[in-house]
């Protein structure tokens, strides 16, 4: 299925301008705002199928707080009419979703929304799309962002999708196989087949591309897969261990870590030409890296200075700083979409924290700990990060999705033991 171009998009005219927020979630204290997602008009499996998912969306939001529809007390004849404001007013509702979905005269489908704020009674966006029957699913996440966007002012990340590891079988012999789906774990499809170990899956920034780690019977290997064509490519064959391959932000390079003898470096590879670039030089374990988002520096993590923990340094390589330096090891850093953050696993004795901090180590929050909490990824807006939990004994991982302040956390459904996710880019 083609990302671009799949929507025909009409503005049904709201009263307030587009700049405008309800929520300032940037300052982390803050009450969700009550929304009440009325039943969508139409089509009833398109309706049914549209309103369930947009108030699971915000249900797991931690910013919107959809209403129980149990007790609302005015049924939405006609969407395009105003509701009775006093009897949303009484359930405390701050805004009101109505809508419609359904098959058009040419057999595609329509579906528009509008968003009404209950405290004014105008309307304060609406959008109508024309798509593919197909895409349903994808209409009920945009439609969420639109709303989500015109309410916090912030960028969406519910039309986007999670490249994750699979995991099937007894813990002794697990297959492991990669897959894709959507950011709340429906539309799971299998990108590989179970054959060879598969390991730390990475989106490109740029493209529908994947980077990832394959362990078969010869020396290991990075592969790119193009996640449309399903094409696969061999960027590398290396005769020692390689880990954890991730993109430089344009897509043209990757980053990994090769080991030699004891020590284990950073390089960087130019995917046209496959030259390679050696990134460190030591006798330590450095692995882990991740560029920032302008491509100037990049965060890793180290033994070097006798304990793991994290480290920037410039992207074509030079003195690293130490940016970590709290009590326990620190590992996976990954740079956050803007800039301003980055997440990462932090362990203290039998305790795995996933946590953020700044760039320069300052300002360092745990959202979440465990047994066994690793690999944050982060979604597009950088307001949620997924990560994958793994209990111990009998049990397999499973991958959560928390937001960046630790105040709502949940599980991502997947059909088997999930691990290692990575979030997409804004598909739309």
């Amino acid at each position: 299925m083609a990302i671009c171009a799949l929507l025909a998009v009409g503005s049904l005219a709201g009263g307030a301008r587009a700049e405008d927020r309800y929520l300032d979630v940037r300052r982390g204290e803050f009450k969700p705002v009550s929304i009440a997602v009325t039943a969508f008009a139409g089509d009833a499996a398109a309706g049914a199928q549209a309103t369930s998912i947009i108030t699971n969306n915000f249900n797991r939001s931690a910013f919107l707080a959809p209403i129980d529809p149990k007790t609302f007390t005015e049924q939405i004849a006609n969407p395009d009419v105003a509701p009775n404001m006093d009897s949303w007013r009484a359930l405390n509702a701050q805004f009101v979703v109505t809508g419609r979905s359904g098959r058009s005269a040419d057999g595609r489908l329509q579906t528009e929304f509008r968003l009404w704020d209950v405290a004014t009674g105008q309307q304060v966006a609406g959008q109508q799309y024309v798509t593919d029957p197909n895409n349903s699913r994808r209409v009920a996440h945009i439609v969420s962002d639109a709303i989500f966007t015109r309410i916090t002012g912030e960028g969406g990340f519910f039309d986007t999708r999670v490249v994750f590891v699979d995991e099937t079988g007894p813990a002794e012999r697990r297959r492991k196989r990669l897959a894709i789906m959507d950011q709340d774990g429906a539309n799971v499809r299998f990108l590989t087949r179970g054959d060879d170990l598969v390991v730390t899956p990475r989106f490109s920034p740029s493209s529908q591309d994947v980077t990832y780690m394959s362990f078969g019977p010869t020396d290991p290997k990075v592969l790119l897969l193009n996640i449309e064509t399903g094409q696969r490519e061999v960027v590398g064959n290396f005769p020692g261990m390689t880990f954890a391959p991730r993109f430089s932000p344009d897509g043209q390079k990757i980053v990994m870590s090769l080991a030699e003898g004891a020590a284990t470096n950073l390089f960087a590879m130019d995917i046209r030409s496959r030259t390679t670039t050696r990134l460190t030089d030591s006798t330590a374990i450095d692995t882990s890296p991740s560029y920032s988002p302008d491509g100037s520096q990049i965060a890793f993590e180290s033994d070097r200075g006798g304990s793991q923990q994290l480290y920037v340094m410039p992207a074509g390589g030079g003195a690293p700083k130490r940016i970590s330096f709290g009590e326990g090891r620190y590992s996976t850093p990954v740079w956050s979409p803007k800039g301003d953050l980055i997440a990462f696993t932090k362990q203290k004795a039998d305790t795995f924290a996933i946590g953020v901090m700044r760039p320069d180590g300052s300002g360092e929050r745990i959202l979440t700990e465990g047994f066994h909490n690793e690999g944050p990824t982060w979604a597009p807006n950088c307001l949620y990060l997924m990560f994958f939990r793994d209990p111990g004994g009998a049990s397999g991982s499973k991958i959560y999705m928390i937001d960046v302040f630790g105040r709502t956390e949940s599980l991502v459904p997947t059909p088997d033991f999930a691990s290692d996710p990575t979030w997409s880019a804004l598909l739309n």
